[in-house]
């Protein structure tokens, strides 16, 4: 009996953190990041006891979360890079980014505000802006991407994306493609009007009056 007790308490330990990576997740994505460590607490099932014995504070617990979405973001840089075709890879980056962080809003607001302590974040965001700039250069070279165009454009076009606000998370999804389309138009030097996306339901027809 005395030989299983230690594999039940790592047993129990891992799953309390399971639990809690699971609730601050959600609410991380729903409520942003400042949700209070007790609510996560809560919503994992386990007292604030056991929240901070796994994770002594809030930027530890950030950065664990986010981990997934870490590389997932570096991934889709290093992809849009890649492409021989800048223009091409100026897309692809874009539409993959607006997607991925319409996901997660508690990620959107740790990359744009460098959440104090998650070195991890703000490593990756120096990364991936410093990559961004110069694939952006390459497509302004090649005369696809308008002369204008400077870096915090990326930045203000991640905060308009955080704005979407829809009721379930495929239509977050579905609008963030669209609003994609409408910065890629804007982006471009001499726009195509591609098609965009669908359309997705915003508001009732009787709040259109």
């Amino acid at each position: 009996m005395a030989d299983q007790l230690p594999h039940a308490l790592r047993s129990d330990a891992l799953d309390n953190r399971d639990r809690i990576l699971d609730a601050a997740r959600r609410l991380f994505s729903t409520e942003g990041l400042k949700v209070p460590m007790r609510e996560i607490a809560r919503g994992a099932g386990v007292g604030p006891a056991t929240l901070y014995r796994r994770f002594p504070t809030k930027q530890a617990l950030v950065a664990a979360v986010f981990a997934d979405q870490v590389r997932e973001c570096r991934a889709i840089v290093e992809e849009g890079c890649s492409d021989p075709d800048p223009w091409r890879g100026f897309c692809l980056l874009i539409e993959k980014t607006c997607e991925m962080h319409a996901r997660d809003r508690g990620f959107t607001e740790a990359f744009l505000t460098a959440y104090p302590g998650a070195t991890e974040i703000a490593e990756e965001r120096a990364f991936a802006m410093k990559a961004v700039g110069e694939l952006a250069q390459r497509a302004m070279e090649s005369g696809r991407l308008r002369p204008d165009f400077v870096l915090d454009d990326i930045l203000l076009m991640l905060m308009g994306n955080c704005g979407i606000r829809v009721a379930s998370p495929a239509a977050q999804v579905a609008a963030a493609r669209r609003f994609a389309a409408y910065v890629i138009q804007a982006f471009e030097a001499r726009p195509q009007q591609a098609p965009l996306s669908a359309p997705v339901r915003l508001t009732s027809p009787a709040a259109m009056g």
